[in-house]
């Protein structure tokens, strides 16, 4: 026989722990690990977030636990930007995010867009009115 009493409670014990559990994750944190189970997944190959840096040391210890290859930038305003994904793409930001992502010229922006998945074709049409401007 199934004891309903004890079921309920469980239920609601375990619905108590998750609103705990989501008040105590911050949002960026919670934003982050979807994109982690994303990549994961092989949704994208690699992920942009920019994010508070008070929760950097959160974000890398994630991303060590699992084994995540990533880059680290700083961008003013007490947040930064995470690039993580695939060893092989993590190597390419780190030879072209050298400085911040504005003063990056055409052909790196139009390659960090392509490797963040970015739709192809307006990539193209953004370095082109890039290169247009540059000229």
């Amino acid at each position: 026989a199934v004891d309903f009493k004890s079921l309920y409670l469980c239920i609601r014990m375990k619905n108590r722990m998750n609103m705990i559990q989501s008040e105590i994750v911050p949002a960026d944190i919670r934003v982050l690990s979807e994109q982690i189970y994303q990549y994961k997944k092989g949704v994208r190959r690699m992920v942009l977030y920019t994010f508070p840096s008070c929760y950097t040391n959160t974000a890398v210890e994630k991303l060590n636990r699992q084994g995540i290859d990533y880059v680290i930038q700083p961008v003013g305003n007490q947040c930064v930007n995470l690039y993580f994904g695939r060893s092989e793409c993590i190597s390419v930001v780190r030879s072209i995010v050298t400085r911040p992502l504005n003063e990056l010229s055409p052909e790196e922006d139009f390659m960090l867009g392509t490797l963040l998945g970015y739709d192809l074709c307006m990539q193209c049409q953004r370095y082109c009115k890039r290169k247009a401007e540059k000229a």
